[in-house]
């Protein structure tokens, strides 16, 4: 298994775990577009999704269900693009019915992420993003433990404005310390948002908690991200938002927040 695991990541030059303290804060969706970003900003991406109850990525990256296939290596990933610059792995690939719950008990998921680690050949990755489910569960602890043999980066840690949101991700601040992970930076989703017909940005769910919190613990902030129909819309139909609106000022707080990113991963 050590064997493997060093060979399935051997040319990944940086790993990074994307976190959230609470559900439905938009994580899954801040992944999505860090990649998006990141490929356009010339970089070949991975996104390893290992939120089992809830992989939404492959229907915002309009993959579909294609069968995973095999080769030598291990599993070989489902690539977005002809060029091969994005590629991902979800257990939505392995769900016969794309209805049916994933009912596991820990040791269950703590087995599929091991193989998703390990057994996925995911060939040469300037960045993989680790979409994780909300919370500190045995999901996390099965990631960290099989990626030990491999150095993980950091991690980014999304928020809402609202303190019930930030309160949580306080938690998640204090795993990463216990776990000796590194804090890459926060991201303020859902900050503010964008009227559809005059762009104004209008702050409803106040504003400026997740900056707050990174000034009050120590950490970059890395921007923030509003919310925008245009964005939602793209999510919802698998289109590439930082390619259909590269004008909007969504686009350009994404863009801003994975150029941070890469300099701060590339400068260790």
């Amino acid at each position: 298994m050590e064997q493997n695991n060093e060979g399935s990541l051997a040319q990944v030059r940086h790993v990074v775990l994307v976190l959230s303290g609470k559900g439905g804060v938009g994580k899954s969706t801040i992944t999505t577009e860090l990649a998006l970003a990141l490929r356009h900003a010339g970089k070949k991406v991975g996104i390893l999704d290992v939120d089992l109850c809830g992989p939404s990525i492959p229907r915002m990256l309009s993959v579909g269900r294609p069968e995973v296939h095999q080769c030598d290596s291990g599993w070989v990933p489902v690539y977005t693009d002809a060029q091969k610059s994005l590629a991902l792995m979800s257990i939505g690939f392995l769900m016969e019915d794309p209805d049916e719950a994933v009912v596991w008990r820990g040791p269950k998921k703590t087995a599929l992420i091991g193989q998703f680690v390990s057994d996925v050949a995911w060939g040469e990755l300037d960045v993989l993003l680790v979409d994780t489910p909300p919370g500190t569960s045995d999901e996390h602890l099965a990631v960290l433990e099989n990626l030990k043999k491999h150095k993980v980066d950091g991690a980014v840690l999304v928020t809402t404005p609202q303190a019930v949101s930030t309160g949580d991700v306080r938690r998640e601040i204090t795993f990463c310390k216990k776990t000796g992970v590194r804090i890459l930076g926060i991201v303020e989703n859902m900050s503010g948002f964008v009227c559809p017909h005059c762009s104004e940005c209008s702050n409803i769910f106040s504003k400026g908690g997740g900056e707050e919190l990174a000034k009050l613990t120590g950490s970059v902030f890395l921007g923030s991200v509003p919310l925008d129909p245009l964005l939602g819309a793209s999510l919802e139909e698998g289109k590439d938002f930082t390619e259909s609106f590269p004008d909007s000022a969504t686009f350009s707080a994404i863009s801003t927040i994975s150029q941070t990113l890469i300099k701060s991963l590339e400068s260790d």
